[in-house]
């Protein structure tokens, strides 16, 4: 039985909704954003002598950039697929940072300056987590085969090569390396 959200979600999905306008939209929100943040295309001075950003400048690149990636069906295709995973690792990220702000003492919650080393590996397992969501976005061939398969698929072949080389039977199973 379907429910009239169920029906609203799909009507969204045949008009374009997540294959076309959500993308635009989040592309031109970041790049706009980025211009702005960097003023990168330059200033404008105002009459009272201040310097803001060229804001029409920066909507038009914006603008521009998002149009050319959902043009894209690449581009459409990775973004559909790896931002879900990335989503649920800041969902991950944002629970365990309640369940620390729980346990700790009230007041400013300074886990990078007290918790440095902590910090360090915090940010390298969030950042391996999203290349690897990314590399596993990448279609790299007709068949399906992303990014990530190729590259386990090379360290598995470096690591019986490493085995092959020095005759040791530590890094995979011999059996496996015969078969590649």
């Amino acid at each position: 039985m379907v429910t009239p959200l169920g029906k609203a979600i799909e009507f969204f999905r045949e008009f374009g909704l997540f294959d076309v306008v959500l993308p635009f939209l989040l592309t031109f929100t970041i790049v706009f954003a980025i211009l702005e943040k960097t003023r990168i295309l330059g200033t404008a001075k105002l009459k009272d002598g201040s310097e803001v950003s060229n804001k029409n400048l920066n909507s038009m690149v914006a603008f521009v950039i998002g149009l050319l990636v959902v043009a894209t069906a690449n581009v459409v295709g990775f973004i559909n697929e790896a931002l879900p995973n990335i989503i649920i690792v800041v969902v991950i990220v944002f629970s365990y940072l309640i369940m620390l702000g729980l346990f700790l003492k009230t007041g400013e919650f300074e886990f990078a300056d007290k918790h440095k080393n902590w910090y360090r590996a915090f940010m390298i397992i969030i950042f391996i987590a999203v290349l690897a969501i990314s590399a596993n976005a990448i279609k790299i061939d007709e068949e399906g085969h992303t990014a990530l398969e190729a590259a386990l698929s090379f360290l598995e072949w470096c690591c019986c090569y490493f085995n092959y080389l020095f005759n040791c039977d530590y890094f995979c199973d011999i059996r496996r390396c015969k078969n590649t």
